[in-house]
C-alpha cells in the first residue's frame, strides 16, 4: 500500500425493501422548498412517484418538479433545471431515478447559485464551486453508476460534441441515498446489463493501475467476483432479489472512492466511452463495453503482472506453468466470453459510430495519465478502429 491519503464519505445509505421509510426522517433536516428531479416517467408507472409525493406532502414540503431528465443529461436540461430551481427558491433537491438523474441533480446543486456559466466553469475549466451548494438526496432506481455515493456529475454538450464528468468534493455528494433493489426490477433487460458492465468497468478503472501489494486491489477482486456471479443469475432471472440486491450494493462500493485509496487510477475506458456517447447518445455502459477489450489489449504489455493476476484471481485460471502473457491473454478471453454471455454490445459500430466519426471522437477523448500507458492521438484512433470490429 503506497502513498498517503485521507478518507471520508459523508453519504448516509439506507438499503433494503423498507428503505423508503427513512425518507420522512431525512426530509425534516432540510428546507421547505423541494425540487423533485426524475426521468422519463417510469416512476409514475411503478407507483414510486405517488409514494414519494405522499411523503413530501406529509412533510409539508413545497414541491417543484424537473421531469424528463434523459439518460445523458444535457447542458440545455441543466439550464432548464436552474431556471425552475431559482424561480421556486429550491432549498433541497430530491433525485429519484438512475445514475443520470443523480448526476444531473449534483450538477444542478452547484449551478443554481452560480454566477458563472456552469458548463464553462465546471466542465471546461474544471473549477470548484464557490457559491452556495443546494443539498441533494437520492432515491435510486437503477444500479450502475455509483452516483448515489460519490461526487461525480456527467453532462453532455451536443453542440460541442463533448460528454464530460466532473468529480466534485464532499459538499456535493448526496446527503443520503435510499437503495431498494425492488425499484431496479422494472428496468428493461438492456439497461440492467449496461448497468452491470458500468459497475464492472468502474472497478477495472481503479484496479488496472499500480504494481504494489494494495489492499484496495483485493477488495476489487472480491467485488468483481461477486458481480460476475450475480450477473449470470440476474440475466437468466431478472426478478431474483438476492442477485439484484448484490448487484446494487456492488455498484455503490465500486465507485464510492473506497477502492481508489492508495492507488493511481486509469479511467481511459470512460474517456473513450464518453467520447463515443457524445457522438451517438448511446447507453453509457454499452459504450464502455464496446471499447474495453481493444483498450485493455493495447495496454496489457505495460501492466502485464496485473493482467496476469486478474486472470488467476478474478477468473480462476490456473497458472499451470504459464507465462504472465499467456495468463493475461486467457484472462481477457474469459472476460470477453462473460461479456458476450450477458449480452453486452461488443463494438461501437453497433452503437452508430461510422468511419467518418473516428477522428472527431478521438479529438473529444480526454487523455489521462493514471494508467499503465499514456495514449497519444494515433493510439486512440487505433483503439477506436479496433472497437468497430
Amino acid at each position: 500500500m503506497l502513498g498517503n491519503f485521507g478518507y471520508h464519505n459523508p453519504t448516509k445509505l439506507y438499503f433494503g425493501e423498507d428503505s423508503l421509510g427513512y425518507l420522512k426522517d431525512e426530509l425534516k433536516n432540510y428546507g421547505e422548498n423541494v425540487l423533485l428531479v426524475y426521468g422519463g416517467g417510469s416512476i409514475k408507472k411503478s407507483g414510486l412517484y405517488d409514494d414519494i409525493a405522499a411523503i413530501l406532502k406529509d412533510c409539508k414540503k413545497n414541491v417543484a418538479e424537473v421531469p424528463g431528465v434523459m439518460p445523458n443529461p444535457t447542458v440545455e436540461k441543466l439550464n432548464e433545471g436552474i431556471e425552475i430551481a431559482r424561480k421556486n427558491r429550491s432549498e433541497f433537491i430530491l433525485a429519484v431515478g438512475g445514475g443520470s438523474v443523480c448526476d444531473y441533480s449534483k450538477a444542478l446543486s452547484v449551478s443554481i447559485h452560480c454566477n458563472d456559466d456552469p458548463w464553462q466553469k465546471y466542465y471546461i475549466r474544471f473549477e470548484e464551486p464557490e457559491c452556495e451548494i443546494v443539498p441533494v438526496g437520492c432515491v435510486l432506481t437503477m444500479a450502475g453508476t455509483g452516483s448515489e455515493m460519490n461526487g461525480g456529475a456527467v453532462i453532455t454538450n451536443h453542440e460541442s460534441k463533448l460528454k464530460i464528468g466532473h468529480v466534485f468534493g464532499d459538499d456535493v455528494m448526496p446527503k443520503f441515498s435510499i437503495l431498494n433493489p425492488l425499484y431496479t426490477m422494472t428496468l428493461p433487460k438492456y439497461q440492467m446489463i449496461a448497468g452491470i458492465y458500468d459497475i464492472f468497468n468502474h472497478i477495472c478503472e481503479q484496479y488496472f493501475s499500480g504494481e504494489d501489494d494494495n489492499t484496495s486491489d483485493y477488495i476489487s477482486e472480491g467485488l468483481m467476483k461477486s458481480l460476475i456471479h450475480s450477473s449470470g443469475i440476474a440475466v437468466s432471472d431478472p426478478q431474483n432479489y438476492e442477485a439484484r440486491s448484490n448487484i446494487m450494493w456492488t455498484a455503490t462500493w465500486a465507485l464510492n472512492t473506497l477502492i481508489a485509496q492508495g492507488k493511481s487510477t486509469d479511467w481511459m475506458v470512460h474517456m473513450l466511452g464518453q467520447a463515443v456517447g457524445a457522438y451517438t447518445d448511446a447507453t453509457h455502459g454499452m459504450t464502455l463495453a464496446a471499447v474495453s477489450l481493444p483498450y485493455y489489449r493495447h495496454i496489457m504489455p505495460y501492466g502485464l503482472k496485473k493482467f496476469a493476476r486478474f486472470a488467476t484471481e478474478v477468473w480462476g485460471i490456473s497458472k499451470d506453468g504459464k507465462s504472465d502473457k499467456q495468463l493475461a491473454d486467457e484472462g481477457l478471453l474469459a472476460m470477453e466470453k462473460w461479456m458476450k454471455e450477458i449480452g453486452l454490445v461488443m463494438n461501437i459500430t453497433d452503437l452508430g459510430v461510422t468511419n467518418g466519426m473516428i477522428e472527431g471522437i478521438a479529438d473529444a477523448t480526454l487523455i489521462l495519465d493514471g494508467g499503465y500507458k499514456v495514449l497519444d492521438r494515433e493510439e486512440i484512433i487505433g483503439i477506436l478502429r479496433s472497437s468497430m470490429k
